[in-house]
C-alpha cells in the first residue's frame, strides 16, 4: 500500500512538472461579441504549400497585432470538375486540402491561437459545394435541380464551378451540421463565419447554432454571417453579420465626395435594425474586396486607407483587419491563387495599425462606450465616452486640407491628450486637418 500511495505521488509531482501542452489552450475563453477584434487569414498568402503551418509560424505577430478572433478562409478539398481553384468550391466537408496541410497542422494552429489569448473561426460554405462533392455520386436529391432533373449551380450567379444546395432535403440539413460539428469538437474551432448566409434558410442556421452550442458543451462559440438580414440575428441565432452597408458609404464618402455625415446616418441605421446586444462587423477590406484593389488603391494612400480604418472601426465597434491589409500591400489579391505577401515592408504602417488596435482593445469607451456625433461635410466628428473617459475623434475623409470651423461643445478650449502622440494639447474653437489627417483626443 505504501509502494502504491509513493507511485501516486510520484506520478502527480510529473504531472505537475510536465502540464499537458495544451493545457493554455484549454484554459482559453472566447471574447465577448463587443470585444472581437478580427484577423482574416487567406492561406494564400502566407506560403505556396503547407501554409497552415506557416501561419501557426504568424501567430504571434498576429496576437501582437491585437487580434483575439482569427477567421480562416476555406481550407477543405476544392473540387476538380468545372474547377476555378476557388477555396468555395468544396469536395470534402471533413477533410483539408492538401495545398495548405494535414488536419493535425490545422488541430496545431487552432491549439496555438488558444494560447495565445485568440480563438479561431472557420469559413463555412454551406450554401453549394463543388461538382464532384462526395456526396454528389450518392445523394443526388441534396441539390437543386431543374425542371430535367440536371442539377445547377446558384441561381442568379456566374459560380459555375459550384452546385447549389437543396435545403428542402432533410437529410441533407443533418449531414452539414454533423460535418459543422466535426470541427467543433474533433478540432476544436471556436464557430464559423457563414458563407452567403443570407442565401441559406434562417430556420437552418437556427437549427445548426443550436446543436453547435451544444456540441461545444462549456466552451462559447461565435458565429459571424456573411450577410446583412436582419434576420440572420432574428430567426438564425448570429452573433455577428456584415455591415455591408457601411462598406458602401465608406466607399460613397471616401472615394466619390460624399459627406462625412453620411457615415453616421449609415451606422445609426445599421445598428437600429438589429437586436441589442448583436454586432455589424465593419472593414475597409476583406478577400472579396482586395480582388478589386487594395486598401492603398482604393483609399488614395496609406493615409487614406487609415483614416478610412478609424472611421470604421472606432465609430462602433466590430473590428476586422485583412491579412496583408496592416503592412498597407501595395496590390490587389485575388485569393484563387498564391499572392506572396512581405510581411515586413512597412513597418510604420504595422506600428501604427498595432497602436490604433490597442487603443481599441484598452479604452472601451472608443470599442463600445456612449456615441454622440457631430455632422460635417468633410470632417468625421464623433465622441465616444463611458463612466471612466471621455473621447473626440476627428477624421479629415478628404485627401486635401479642411477646417473643422466649430469644435463640439464641451471641448472648445479644453485640454486634452493626443492618443497617437502623448502630447497634451489646447483645442481652440476650430481646428484645420491636414489631408486624411485624424486625431483622437482625450479629454483631460
Amino acid at each position: 500500500m505504501k509502494k502504491f500511495l509513493s507511485l501516486l505521488c510520484i506520478v502527480a509531482m510529473l504531472a505537475a512538472c510536465n502540464p499537458p501542452k495544451n493545457q493554455e489552450a484549454a484554459n482559453y475563453q472566447l471574447p465577448a461579441v463587443d470585444d472581437v477584434v478580427m484577423y482574416q487569414v487567406n492561406p494564400r498568402v502566407f506560403a505556396p504549400e503547407n501554409s497552415l503551418k506557416v501561419v501557426a509560424q504568424r501567430v504571434d505577430s498576429i496576437s501582437q497585432l491585437g487580434a483575439n478572433v482569427m477567421w480562416v478562409m476555406p481550407i477543405y478539398p476544392i473540387g476538380k470538375i468545372k474547377s476555378k481553384n476557388s477555396p468555395y468550391s468544396i469536395s470534402d466537408y471533413k477533410q483539408v486540402n492538401p495545398e495548405f496541410g494535414t488536419i493535425d497542422d490545422m488541430k496545431s494552429l487552432v491549439d496555438s491561437c488558444h494560447a495565445h489569448g485568440m480563438s479561431l473561426i472557420l469559413d463555412w460554405v454551406a450554401n453549394h459545394t463543388a461538382w464532384d462533392n462526395v456526396w454528389m455520386e450518392e445523394h443526388k436529391d441534396w441539390y437543386t435541380q431543374d425542371s430535367t432533373g440536371a442539377v445547377i449551380y446558384p441561381p442568379g450567379t456566374d459560380w459555375t464551378d459550384v452546385a447549389d444546395l437543396n435545403y428542402d432535403n432533410k437529410d441533407m440539413r443533418a449531414a452539414m451540421i454533423d460535418a459543422m460539428k466535426f470541427w467543433v469538437t474533433e478540432v476544436g474551432v471556436d464557430g464559423f463565419r457563414c458563407d452567403v448566409a443570407d442565401q441559406v434558410p434562417a430556420d437552418f442556421w437556427k437549427d445548426a447554432i443550436t446543436q453547435l452550442r451544444t456540441a461545444a458543451g462549456d466552451r462559447k462559440i461565435l458565429m459571424l454571417a456573411e450577410g446583412a438580414n436582419p434576420d440572420n440575428f432574428t430567426e438564425g441565432g448570429f452573433d455577428m453579420n456584415y455591415a455591408w452597408g457601411f462598406m458602401g458609404a465608406l466607399d460613397s464618402v471616401f472615394c466619390k465626395g460624399g459627406k462625412a455625415s453620411y457615415l453616421i446616418d449609415t451606422d445609426k441605421k445599421e445598428y437600429e435594425e438589429i437586436p441589442e446586444g448583436k454586432v455589424k462587423l465593419r472593414f475597409i477590406t476583406n478577400h472579396d474586396e482586395a480582388t478589386k484593389y487594395s486598401t492603398v488603391q482604393q483609399f488614395g494612400s496609406v493615409e487614406g486607407a487609415l483614416a478610412a480604418f478609424i472611421s470604421t472601426t472606432f465609430l462602433h465597434g466590430g473590428m476586422l483587419v485583412y491579412g496583408s491589409q496592416e503592412v498597407a500591400y501595395p496590390e490587389k489579391i485575388n485569393f484563387f491563387y498564391y499572392v506572396p505577401v512581405d510581411w515586413n515592408s512597412n513597418p510604420e504602417v504595422l506600428s501604427t495599425y498595432k497602436k490604433l488596435i490597442a487603443l481599441y482593445k484598452e479604452n472601451p469607451a472608443i470599442s463600445k462606450g456612449e456615441l454622440a456625433t457631430f455632422p460635417d461635410d468633410n470632417i468625421l466628428v464623433f465622441e465616444k465616452s463611458d463612466k471612466d473617459a471621455k473621447f473626440l475623434v476627428l477624421v479629415n475623409v478628404r485627401n486635401e486640407k479642411k477646417t473643422l470651423k466649430a469644435i463640439p461643445e464641451g471641448w472648445q478650449d479644453q485640454d486634452v491628450t493626443d492618443m497617437m502622440t502623448t502630447k497634451d494639447i489646447k483645442l481652440e474653437k476650430t481646428i484645420e486637418l491636414e489631408p486624411f489627417q485624424y486625431l483622437i483626443l482625450k479629454k483631460k
